[in-house]
């Protein structure tokens, strides 16, 4: 089976559209994040509900741009169920059964939130692969599973580079430094999303982490929280 970096949804509207869902590009996940912030605030429920109903209206300008412009829109041809389900896929934010507004977001790489992460930063290191034209471009090109995967990638390939050139010099970087090893630890923390210690905890086993290494929470083995 083909590694996937992200799960794709799918939802059929009220007039019958099936539409794909997936985490929104950056453009809109900003967007998205900024409104969703609004929740901490909210009265009550009700207000918490029409919030997330325009946080919707902003992921429908990536999957459907121009068809629903305002939140009446949105409203007429979803229910809540499905508006639910595209909060998940888009930006990870699950929603309890009782209603209650709840967040699971963690994109920072050391677990903290979206309101502390500085992104012009990550943004930065990625955009230096010289694949974007401009910082616009990238945003409007990749999600932040993508983004975390790239900075991943990239961070690996560097320190392999700079190990194999000190090896070429006698030296063993590993032993010298423990940079490789809090790299892996970081890492660890991001794909458990906030969950895992360090690279040896088995919480850290999880997504895009275990299907590179094979196995992990959800591909033949699990885990259980005891109090």
């Amino acid at each position: 089976m083909a590694k996937n970096v992200y799960e794709v949804g799918y939802i059929e509207t009220l007039s019958g559209d099936v539409i794909e869902i997936s985490p929104l590009k950056i453009k809109y996940m900003k967007q998205f994040m900024d409104k969703f912030e609004q929740v901490k605030s909210a009265k009550d429920n009700d207000e918490s509900i029409d919030i997330l109903i325009e946080c919707s209206v902003i992921a429908m300008k990536q999957f459907r741009p121009g068809k629903y412009k305002t939140k009446e829109d949105l409203e007429l041809d979803f229910d809540m169920q499905s508006l639910y389900k595209i909060l998940e896929y888009c930006a990870d934010v699950k929603i309890k059964d009782n209603e209650e507004k709840e967040s699971s977001i963690k994109t920072k790489d050391d677990g903290s939130s979206w309101e502390t992460m500085d992104l012009p930063k990550l943004e930065a290191e990625v955009f230096m692969t010289g694949i974007w034209k401009n910082f616009e471009e990238l945003e409007e090109s990749i999600s932040m599973p993508e983004l975390v995967l790239l900075l991943s990638t990239k961070r690996d390939l560097d320190y392999d580079n700079k190990k194999f050139n000190a090896a070429l010099q006698g030296v063993d970087l590993d032993k010298q430094s423990n940079k490789n090893n809090a790299w892996e630890d970081m890492k660890a923390r991001v794909f458990s999303k906030g969950r895992a210690t360090d690279s040896k905890d088995i919480l850290a086993l999880q997504g895009i982490n275990a299907q590179q290494a094979g196995f992990g929470i959800g591909m033949g083995i699990d885990y259980e929280k005891i109090n």
